[in-house]
């Protein structure tokens, strides 16, 4: 039997693997906007609901070698797996800019079949188990065990080390491999085992003794039904709210989303290990006081996760890295793991029939998750606040767990009490709510610092995104800098040169594409260029559009007839605009380290890029110093300089006229303001420092690089000639940190 449990934990780890994987180049296909994560996640999670009805239909086939199912389940997860890349690259071609709903088709489509046999092998394997125990419980807590703990190895090991040494389809390749191994194994199992493919022995006897739901106390299949999906519901909900806060809490920091995720599922491989245990006694359907358990793990559950989020903040603030608040997330999730073992082994008579009630408690789960994802996601996130989402989470969860105990199957004399228990500790998390959230944002964002001379004088959130602006006139974008409020290039703060730089580098930007948004400095400036005459402006998040609106600087920008303002992901509008051209596409938004980065670094990005480049049109973006990002437009593009930290490639030559721009600057007005005044005389004399920035051929320097001028697309090729190139599969700058 071990062999099973080894079996099962080893197929945990390609199924996060895949799930990683495939996400991530579902993201890169339809966008990384939230509405994209939204739907993909979800048409996972019902791909899996769909294969645990199908594992069910299988286990009741009570003659049919189960462990022979299981292995041809993983291998036909292996076949698809093993040409999953190639078929997201083909439906890339064919889908790309669709609507919300035809998203969540397409990612359905994609992922239906190995997520169809990835939600069987749970069903098949506890129906497996229970002929040969008589226990529902143990059962399903085992594999739920070994199944998740192999998925939260596949996190740790996504976030330290396999994504950054193999690539995405390197770890396919691993998660292949593993998949014939254990399809392999699971037949070999079948063939060698000795314990026979029927039930245990006296299993269906009558009067036999099983570890089961029994008449007196089990628990309404509705109503556990009910109770499994709300699990799920609140389980997801936490899951979505803490991974926005460690996102923001790490400056999008790539690990942050699979090593939270290993913690979780930790946590829940935690609780299925202990509610095994728990359910392997006698007694422990012999007393409606041990359904107590359920609600108490319900309530632990939610006090814990209501916790969370403040604990998080304060603990940053106060000095401890915010990894170690994961542990809080692991107790959370253990709690909420043990619900599904017990309320199976509390309402599954251990019989042939196991496996299909199990199958529609998994589905249930399932359901009531992905209704989390999805009213989380789309909804909470776009209305409520940290605070409240984590006030409706506990007040929802406190509900369920008096609920338990008012059930008929439950109720003691002692129900009362309990329940009183409950609504005080929900009445104090409410009470109490305001003290534990103050100042959230601006303690995850500046820790230490927070409260000192850092301060966040404007909070805009949706769900899209987190967007904050200090005392200083900083914005920022989940944490990391966007930027500030000035179009000043006498008063340069914010190395404001860069933007009014690009007539120096094209002679006529007629057409302009600006891909983010940030503090809207660079469009406003660009916007206001005399040889521009169109801007189209894509972002993510229309909140940026919103704050830019609200400060002196930027006021003005979306009244000006020139600008077009799209909400969308950069990468998926240009897919599905093939036929737009542009004399300039500008970037400035993106940090190389950040998740996500490569979308907007890649080789595939640039070629894609080069699609919508008018004759001698330029690319100009930033590359944060990032000298794999500098190397890789180098390379792609056959002409190509550095000016300070952008690189500006193009398939035509670059040259710079210093007569054109001094023309354009001198035109230049914003708001109706000339940017130069003549009649200054500090301000020709600053004109003539800023014209000099192109004839700054002063090499270059890492220590000094603001200082550097222009670097030849040859000084850069040979400064950074042992690099590799940024590519889709490798994510090569955001997984740097692993290498």
């Amino acid at each position: 039997m071990a062999l099973i449990y080894l079996i099962f934990f080893l197929s945990g780890f390609p199924a996060l693997v895949y799930q990683l994987v495939w996400q991530r180049a579902l993201f890169t296909i339809y966008g990384v906007n939230i509405e994209s994560i939204t739907v993909v996640v979800a048409a996972f999670m019902v791909g899996l609901g769909l294969g645990s009805l199908f594992g069910g239909v299988v286990s009741r086939m009570v003659r049919f070698p189960l462990p022979v199912a299981f292995g041809l389940v993983e291998l036909g997860i292996g076949a698809y797996g093993f040409w999953s890349l190639a078929v997201f690259d083909w439906a890339a071609e064919l889908t790309a800019g669709v609507s919300t709903l035809q998203t969540f088709l397409f990612s359905f489509a994609l992922v239906v079949v190995p997520t169809v046999f990835m939600g069987a092998t749970l069903p098949i394997l506890v129906a497996f188990l229970v002929r040969r125990s008589g226990n529902v419980g143990r059962s399903v807590g085992a594999l739920y065990f070994v199944n998740t703990l192999g998925a939260a190895a596949a996190c740790l090991a996504v976030a330290l080390w396999l994504f950054a040494a193999l690539g995405k389809s390197g770890a396919v390749n691993l998660a292949v491999s593993l998949n014939l191994l254990i399809g392999i194994g699971a037949l070999l199992f079948h063939v060698f085992d000795r314990g026979g493919i029927g039930p245990a022995p006296g299993l269906n006897a009558p009067g036999a003794m099983v570890r089961g739901a029994t008449h007196a106390f089990a628990t309404p299949f509705p109503i556990a039904l009910l109770l499994v999906a709300l699990t799920g519901f609140i389980s997801l909900s936490y899951e979505i709210l803490w991974a926005r806060m460690y996102s923001f809490v790490s400056a999008g920091h790539p690990a942050s989303f699979p090593l939270f995720l290993g913690f979780f599922l930790g946590g829940i491989a935690v609780g299925a290990h202990f509610s095994r245990r728990f359910c392997d006694r006698d007694d422990v359907t012999g007393s409606p006081h041990h359904l107590h358990a359920i609600a108490w793990f319900v309530l632990m559950a939610n006090i814990v996760g209501f916790l969370t989020v403040p604990v998080l903040a304060h603990a940053v603030s106060n000095g401890f890295l915010w990894v170690w608040t994961l542990l809080l997330t692991s107790i959370a999730a253990a709690t909420l793991g043990a619900a599904l073992p017990l309320l199976s082994h509390f309402c599954i008579p251990a019989n042939e029939r196991a496996g299909a009630g199990m199958s529609y408690l998994y589905v249930a789960n399932i359901l009531g998750s992905a209704a989390g994802s999805l009213i989380t996601g789309f909804l909470l996130l776009q209305v409520w606040s940290p605070q409240q989402i984590s006030i409706f989470l506990l007040l929802l969860g406190t509900a369920t767990s008096a609920a338990i105990f008012l059930l008929p199957q439950v109720r003691t004399n002692g129900a009362v009490i309990r329940v009183g228990g409950v609504l005080i500790v929900a009445a104090i998390g409410v009470g109490s709510a305001g003290p534990l959230f103050d100042r959230l944002y601006e303690r995850l964002q500046y820790k230490h610092l927070a409260g000192t001379e850092f301060r966040i004088d404007r909070v805009r959130e949706n769900r899209s995104g987190v967007i904050t602006v200090n005392n200083r006139g900083q914005i920022f974008g989940g944490g990391v800098y966007d930027g500030i409020f000035s179009v000043d290039l006498v008063n340069d703060r914010n190395h404001i040169i860069r933007p009014f730089a690009l007539s120096a580098l094209h002679p006529s930007p007629r057409k302009v594409l600006m891909i983010g948004l940030g503090s809207g400095s660079w469009t406003q400036v660009i916007a206001n260029n005399p040889d521009v005459e169109r801007v189209t402006m894509v972002e993510i998040n229309p909140a940026y559009y919103e704050v830019a609106s609200a400060y002196p600087a930027t006021e003005s920008l979306l009244a000006n007839p020139k600008v077009e303002a799209i909400v969308d992901d950069a990468r998926r509008w240009l897919a599905a605009n093939p036929d737009v051209r542009f004399d300039a596409i500008v970037a400035n938004t993106t940090f190389h380290w950040r998740v996500f980065a490569t979308n907007l670094l890649s080789v595939e990005f640039l070629e894609l890029i080069r699609r919508h480049l008018n004759l001698g049109g330029i690319y100009y973006f930033n590359s944060t110093w990032s000298e794999e990002a500098q190397k890789t437009a180098a390379s792609v593009y056959p002409y190509a300089f550095r000016l300070k930290n952008m690189m500006v490639v193009s398939d035509s030559p670059i040259v710079f006229d210093a007569s054109h721009w001094r023309d354009v600057l001198i035109r230049y007005r914003i708001d109706g303001h000339e940017v130069f005044n003549n009649d200054n005389s500090s301000h020709r004399q600053r004109l003539e420092e800023v014209l000099a920035l192109i004839d700054n051929r002063r090499p270059y320097s890492y220590d000094e690089r603001w200082a550097t001028g222009l670097e030849s697309r040859e000084e850069i090729l040979a400064r950074t000639a042992d690099l590799e190139l940024i590519t889709d599969d490798n994510m090569l700058t955001e997984w740097a940190f692993a290498r």
